[in-house]
């Protein structure tokens, strides 16, 4: 990996870790996400409201149960990823300059598409490597060996993905369900291995638990996984004491804040979630630069529905930089300290290991 040493590898190919700007860790641009882990049951008495149109009248049920509406989530296809497209747009104009796309094996990605975003747009897009959850995989996938799931992210990372010559820059999202299923775990250990010999990033989404990050980490250490260059992601929906948030961030893996753009305390995968604010998170995120983290926090939208895009009446990828980051230091969060978590942490993670 001498080539990739100290660069971040895009779906364009390797670039410089001070162009990349600021960068949103977790996002989607396209899927076509069938498994059951996105089949939450609809609550009695709603179910006529799941085959109905996408039209402003039902906009507000789409928001409370976004994954009972079919069409809200069909997020592929050329509607939705010209929708895409004009919204990536807006956030190079907006000042916007590179994304982590999120979609890995189980979620049906299409890097064509992505090369395509960063053509048009001029926004660098990092592709994602590897795996996600138990629940979004064809039965053929979980019984294979930790070293299967080790080959096919190094192909991804070293030639190319899904059939192409686009390599991917990150590994990850790992999906992690809650407890922990075994294909997950063979997961999370043969991404430990490469990246124990690669020295690329990762990128893990962790169960529904305030207890599985640091489980997770435990494994992915063991395997031979550094903290150091591992992202933790959605600790807005999975840890919310101050105090367990806090001995989570102590262990060094990035923690990473991006469901930003939620305003709905309904959270319909968790019902014993609430879904915080995006004023929350902003708490959340104050607290930990006050004791000390703020080299690492990150932050994202995690977009993937339709709801949430510009066209059909959501936030954008622009939402924080347009709208998070002036409360960020209306809350006291210095430009300096927004700029760590938008461009300079985002850079050293992504970038391939030059230390050892």
């Amino acid at each position: 990996m001498e080539t990739s040493s100290g660069k971040v590898q895009t779906v364009l190919g390797l670039v410089e870790p001070s162009a990349l700007g600021y960068t949103l860790t977790h996002e989607h641009l396209s899927h076509c996400a069938t498994g059951k882990c996105f089949q939450p049951t609809t609550p009695p008495g709603y179910e006529k409201y799941t085959d109905t149109p996408y039209i402003l009248e039902n906009l507000g049920w789409i928001r409370q149960y976004p994954y009972s509406h079919k069409e809200n989530m069909i997020f592929c296809g050329s509607d939705v990823q010209q929708a895409v497209l004009d919204d990536i747009k807006l956030f190079k104009l907006n000042g916007g300059g590179s994304i982590v796309e999120n979609t890995t094996n189980g979620l049906n990605r299409d890097l064509d598409f992505m090369q395509k975003v960063s053509v048009e747009t001029g926004v660098n897009i990092i592709a994602g490597a590897g795996y996600y959850v138990a629940g979004a995989q064809s039965t053929s996938i979980l019984d294979n060996s930790i070293e299967y799931f080790a080959d096919v992210m190094k192909r991804e990372l070293l030639e190319g993905a899904s059939g192409t010559t686009i390599k991917c820059g990150v590994i990850g999202e790992l999906g992690c369900s809650w407890p922990l299923h075994d294909f997950e775990k063979k997961v999370l250990q043969a991404a430990g291995l490469v990246q124990s010999e690669l020295k690329c990033p990762v990128i893990i989404h962790p169960g529904r638990d305030e207890n599985a990050p640091q489980e997770i980490l435990q494994i992915f250490t063991e395997a031979g996984g550094r903290v150091d260059k591992t992202v933790m992601s959605h600790l807005d929906r999975t840890i919310f004491d101050r105090s367990t948030l806090l001995e989570f961030a102590s262990m060094g893996s990035y923690c990473e804040f991006d469901l930003f753009g939620i305003e709905v305390s309904h959270y319909q995968m968790s019902s014993k979630v609430d879904m915080p604010s995006d004023a929350q998170r902003i708490s959340l995120i104050l607290g930990l630069v006050e004791e000390g983290f703020e080299d690492k926090v990150v932050i994202a939208h995690d977009i993937h529905t339709k709801h949430r895009l510009t066209k059909y009446g959501g936030h954008g990828f622009s939402h924080i930089l347009l709208n998070v980051v002036p409360k960020m230091l209306n809350r006291g969060i210095s430009q300096t300290v927004i700029d760590k978590i938008l461009v300079h942490n985002p850079a050293q993670w992504l970038a391939y290991d030059t230390s050892c």
